[in-house]
């Protein structure tokens, strides 16, 4: 490093997610929970700290927040840092995203300027991971996603970033705002006592008068939180009394009467519907991805359902190599070619160029880290709501767009609406229906070029896995951190029986024992085969909410009274050494003619 640093880290409490449980409603339970410093801002608050000590500069911790939040900057500060801004005010009630973006903006260059903002790759309490981008575009600076590692040297930051099935190498300019993924550094955490003697004078705290005239709060935000619903399936919670071997046999025999294994049971998805006129006023826009084609499937899919409603067109912004064939018989009645720069900033500016013109009537993308980052930036620099994270849409009584997206429980789903002229939505993978393919042709639009903008180099790109593996598996085993990696091979003969695919807890890929591809849950993926067996997880609700979708869930615990077991159709209590070869004996011997897959 050639000088000083002066980082900032921007932090988030929320609620203590290994002491949140569900109640035999399927509702969350927040009676005495405790809030803390959400994990990925420890790394945050750790690197920023780092690099500040270490070339001699300072570093600043910056939270939005009711006054109790105060104490997430005591521990950053009692972890090195030399200062805390507390951004608090009545007035910031009711923030969406792009409201707390602008609020945090007005702070940052209040108390800046600075070198280098870090903040956490998301929040454990939700999956958006859309304010840094937001942020970043506010404060006009280059971004690397996902950090796993980071070197500032010569004015330039040297990143690799943890993508949702790969890595990605970066260089870009200081000043620039960076993501923490969760193995970039030790986390940062001070005891209690140590928190309470930070003295009060390192702490600011600044109101919404400070910052300027807003509008902040609720009535700056772009979108609104509306009614809930509680997701369909309440599980059986059966378990059957016996030693393991005969709890085995009960749960294969229950399992396989209630249909687990009848692949003919699925049922066949509806037909994408009938195009209209082929142009682009008032279209729901769909940006793919590259290398995503089952995901812009799925999307193309939804648009071309909740466009059929009022006779809107469907226009795909193809990043990717897409045919007018294959984009026609998939939704799509325009496709336009994306084509220069993937650079996430540099498609955003050209996709807001894009609809600053054409003024689609919704914008939807993929909730990959790649399209989080650049639907954050249209959203931001457009001024446009942002519904995040959203696994089903609809048209509403009203004809507006109803974004349907998890609430923290997992077990209900929030509506979400955003306001005129672009309602700006991202997918979660998964979560929606291939719709069976129509015979049609899309017209082709002139193309919309990317230029690039310099400021990030892309070093090198690698994949370590396959983002739709879990998406299309029929069976799915999931594990938690006490199937250690050495023991994975001790479960290839249930996969195998099952023809199913490996998932995990997000504390398996925080380790690194499988890629991030894998994860199942809140900040994971959404998963709907028709059987999934949990193997040594405890089934907290950060997890079991990413199968919602599942048809069946088989649970085995060695604790009978693990919250696991209220959220399966069928529970095991028993050692998952000792039960996966009985289980994967008593499969082979049953009616499945071949694996379930």
């Amino acid at each position: 490093m050639t000088r000083p640093l002066h980082t900032v880290a921007l932090v988030k409490q929320v609620p203590r997610a290994e002491e949140l449980t569900l109640g035999s409603d399927g509702r969350l339970s927040r009676t005495g929970v405790e809030l803390e410093l959400n994990p990925f801002c420890r790394r945050a608050v750790a690197k920023a700290v780092q690099l500040a000590r270490d070339s001699g500069g300072s570093c600043t911790v910056v939270t939005l927040g009711p006054p109790a939040a105060e104490d997430c900057l005591r521990e950053a500060i009692a972890c090195g840092a030399d200062r805390g801004v507390l951004v608090s005010d009545p007035a910031f009630a009711g923030s969406d995203t792009l409201a707390t973006a602008r609020a945090l903006t007005a702070a940052l260059r209040r108390y800046g300027p600075f070198d280098l903002v870090l903040c956490g790759r998301n929040s454990v309490d939700a999956e958006t991971a859309q304010t840094p981008a937001q942020l970043a575009e506010l404060l006009g600076l280059p971004m690397a996603a996902g950090v796993r590692r980071l070197a500032v040297e010569d004015g330039r930051v040297r990143a690799r970033c943890e993508h949702d099935d790969g890595f990605v190498e970066l260089e870009l300019p200081l000043p620039a705002l960076v993501s923490c993924a969760e193995r970039l550094i030790s986390p940062a955490k001070a005891r209690p006592e140590a928190r309470a003697a930070v003295p009060a004078e390192k702490i600011v705290r600044v109101g919404a008068a400070e910052l300027g005239a807003g509008p902040w709060g609720q009535a700056g935000s772009r979108t609104v939180v509306g009614r809930t619903r509680l997701l369909a399936g309440t599980r059986l919670r059966l378990r059957f009394p016996g030693d393991v071997a005969t709890q085995v046999e009960r749960a294969v025999a229950a399992l396989t009467e209630l249909g687990a294994f009848d692949r003919a049971a699925a049922t066949s998805a509806p037909p994408v519907p009938d195009r209209v006129a082929a142009t682009t006023a008032g279209a729901v826009a769909v940006l793919t991805e590259p290398g995503r084609d089952r995901h812009a499937r799925a999307m193309l899919g939804a648009a071309a359902r909740i466009a059929a409603v009022a006779g809107r067109p469907v226009v795909a912004l193809a990043t990717g190599a897409l045919s007018a064939a294959i984009a026609g018989s998939w939704g799509a009645d325009t496709v336009v070619a994306v084509n220069g720069s993937t650079v996430e900033e540099d498609v955003a500016a050209s996709l807001a160029q894009w609809c600053d013109r054409h003024r689609p009537w919704a914008l939807l993308a993929p909730a990959t880290l790649w399209g989080r980052e650049v639907a954050a930036r249209v959203a931001a620099r457009l001024g446009l709501g942002l519904a995040g994270d959203a696994v089903d849409v609809e048209t509403g009584p009203g004809g507006d767009l109803v974004c349907w997206k998890p609430a923290f429980s997992g077990s209900t789903l929030a509506a979400v609406t955003c306001s005129p002229p672009t309602r700006v939505v991202t997918l979660r993978g998964g979560a929606l229906p291939l719709l069976q393919p129509r015979v049609a042709v899309a017209a082709q639009d002139p193309h919309l070029p990317v230029p690039p903008g310099r400021r990030v180099r892309v070093v090198a790109r690698e994949r370590d896995d396959d983002i739709d593996v879990l998406a299309v598996a029929s069976a799915v085993v999931g594990v938690g951190a006490g199937v250690p990696p050495a023991d994975y091979p001790l479960l290839a003969p249930l996969l195998d029986v099952l023809g199913a695919d490996l998932a995990a807890t997000r504390k398996v890929t925080d380790r690194g024992w499988l890629p991030r591809a894998r994860q199942v849950g809140v900040t994971g993926r959404s998963v709907a085969p028709r059987l999934y067996v949990a193997l040594a997880t405890s089934g907290r609700f950060n997890h079991l909410c990413g199968t919602r979708g599942a048809g069946f869930v088989l649970g085995i615990n060695t604790d009978p009274a693990a919250p696991l077991f209220d959220a399966a159709d069928v529970g095991i209590v028993g050692d998952w050494r000792t039960v996966v070869p009985l289980l994967t004996t008593a499969l082979s011997r049953s009616t499945l003619p071949e694996p379930i897959r």
